[in-house]
């Protein structure tokens, strides 16, 4: 071989050597520099797995801590359909493993064969969802490789209809009534990331877990109601509807002292473990959001304005006759029975219920004066509680009432109210004149151990507490000497109460559909608690049936509460002249 040969042999096999470095030296650095990240993010997404991790939706709690609303463990089954449909003979096999699956949780495991058959190169699918923990124990006791599990916490509510027109319920888009939904920024959770190592298998490797997201709990809501006399509530309102053959009906009880309310019941109610039970009217609370002409349990409020005002005393009196024809075109009111003229003081009004004896008193009181102090009362005004739906009922302005309602407004008609803002009218003449603000949520308790959405406790005077006192007095005299007195008994009790009877206003006039109701206050010598009961649209009206509710719910309140019997004997005022 000549040496010219064999030096460019060399050469060339040197000038190749060089050039394959140079081109392994590019991609090298192509690789550990310019790609690096992109990379790395591959190899990352390829050897680890992210799961949700979930966080726990607050509970819902009443008074004592009982258990409205809470979150149960559920849990999702997982597969890797890739590594599943890895063994031998794999459609066999699996579908012999489905099957025995499919016997707990039910389903149909060709069904499932399928769905893993559509995604074989899958890492993650869903094989079930939401399964209880009885069907996870005994599905991880079947001891099948292929399968892991992921805790979901889902909604429940343990004492099913208990409340359940307050507590609202969770729908497939979350929240849709109730506190469930004006309070979720109290209750909801937020959920978190996990990144897990993964095998070749697909499946987490033990202690492998990050948290690229923390999930966080939500709140506890701790509630004003008292689940055990909530639970009673609804049972007798139910009762009382079914008796009446009545459209709807509410009971609601507060507490004097702090505006609490410690019981809020509609009839018809929805069970939020079952809201497909009831009908789309039922899911709210009727209480909160269907106002309605409270009749003569306005007069009691009436009573205490002319006191308070100095225009009328429980001894002031005037003749009612059974119609009197009204000034300025008005128009003729009459009593809802006939009777002859009838002198009565301002006490025998209330325990008459005489329209034709309110209206005379109402000439006594200018228009703008009467109006605003129904408007103290807390009429024609939200609450402030902030429920789903809550109306603010109607109370037009003086000026707008005409010569007729000037007149129907003092005896309950010519304005509408719901149950909960009669509650706290009555929770004034309560509490020596006061109104307090009506409190359905007493705080959110978060984990931390920081409590939000506490209620507010400033009270707003309406009438002097001698005008209060004296209003009590001549409604104790209702429960001792009107038509109603057998059926309102509380032994050992003074009770002040007032019963009221209201024509339903529908295409421009009154027809035969009333609302029934009766309000009251016990005990009257140290007042704790207002009791509301009201019947809408009722098939018959039979005031004892709604009389006797008021005071079961009365002495059921009193009972649980473990009130003191009165100390005194109740007062023996004047009813006629």
């Amino acid at each position: 071989m000549k040496p010219r040969s064999t030096r460019a042999r060399i050469t060339f096999v040197v000038f190749t050597i060089v050039a394959l470095t140079a081109v392994f030296m590019v991609r090298l650095i192509d690789l550990q520099v310019v790609q690096a990240e992109a990379l790395s993010a591959e190899a990352d997404t390829k050897r680890t797995l992210t799961r949700v991790t979930y966080g726990t939706r607050g509970d819902i709690v009443d008074t004592r801590g009982a258990v409205l609303a809470d979150s149960v463990e559920r849990f999702d089954i997982v597969i890797s359909p890739r590594v599943t449909l890895l063994r031998e003979n794999a459609s066999v096999v699996v579908l012999e493993d489905l099957t025995k699956i499919t016997n707990v949780i039910g389903g149909d495991p060709t069904a499932l064969l399928t769905t893993i058959l559509e995604s074989p190169e899958s890492d993650f699918e869903y094989l079930a969802k939401g399964i209880t923990l009885e069907q996870y124990q005994t599905v991880v006791e079947l001891d099948i490789a292929w399968l892991y599990y992921e805790l979901r916490p889902e909604r429940s509510y343990p004492n099913g209809e208990v409340a359940g027109n307050l507590v609202g319920f969770i729908g497939t888009d979350g929240p849709q009534a109730g506190l469930e939904l004006t309070k979720d920024e109290c209750l909801a959770s937020q959920d978190g990331e996990a990144s897990y190592a993964r095998g070749e298998d697909g499946v987490a490797l033990p202690g492998s877990s990050v948290d690229i997201l923390e999930q966080k709990d939500g709140g506890t809501l701790k509630l004003t109601i008292d689940r055990d006399l909530q639970f009673y509530v609804q049972q007798r309102m139910a009762q009382t509807a079914e008796a009446l053959g009545a459209t709807w009906a509410t009971g609601v009880v507060m507490r004097v002292s702090d505006g609490h309310l410690l019981a809020v019941s509609d009839w018809p109610t929805v069970d939020p473990n079952n809201v497909n039970l009831s009908d789309v009217g039922d899911l709210g609370s009727r209480a909160f959001s269907t106002p309605y002409e409270p009749g003569s349990t306005i007069k009691a409020l009436t009573a205490a304005s002319l006191i308070d005002s100095g225009s009328a005393n429980q001894r002031t009196q005037v003749v009612s006759p059974y119609a009197l024809e009204l000034a300025n075109g008005g128009g003729v009111i009459s009593d809802s029975f006939y009777h002859a003229d009838q002198r009565l003081t301002l006490a025998g009004a209330l325990v008459e219920s005489s329209n034709t004896a309110i209206a005379q008193y109402t000439d006594l009181l200018k228009a703008s004066a009467r109006h605003d102090y129904l408007q103290a009362f807390g009429l024609g005004e939200k609450t402030g509680v902030g429920f789903n739906g809550e109306s603010s009922g109607t109370l037009h302005d003086a000026s707008q009432w005409d010569a007729r309602t000037n007149y129907a407004v003092q005896f309950g008609q010519g304005l509408s109210a719901t149950s909960i803002q009669m509650a706290s009218a009555y929770q004034t003449l309560g509490n020596d004149g006061v109104r307090l603000p009506p409190t359905l949520v007493e705080g959110c308790y978060w984990p931390d151990g920081s409590v939000t959405d506490t209620p507010s406790t400033d009270g707003t005077r309406v009438i002097s507490k001698e005008a209060s006192e004296q209003t009590l007095q001549m409604m104790e005299m209702v429960y001792s000497s009107s038509g109603s007195a057998p059926n309102l008994q509380i032994p050992g009790y003074r009770v002040a109460v007032k019963s009221g009877t209201a024509q339903v206003a529908e295409s421009g006039g009154y027809g035969d559909k009333v609302v029934i109701s009766y309000a009251g206050i016990a005990p009257v010598d140290d007042p704790e608690y207002v009791v509301i009961a009201t019947a809408g649209i009722p098939d018959t009206i039979y005031s004892g049936v709604i009389a006797s509710t008021f005071r079961d719910i009365m002495a059921q309140t009193l009972t649980t509460y473990r009130v003191t019997p009165s100390g005194s004997s109740g007062p023996d005022l004047p009813l006629r002249w």
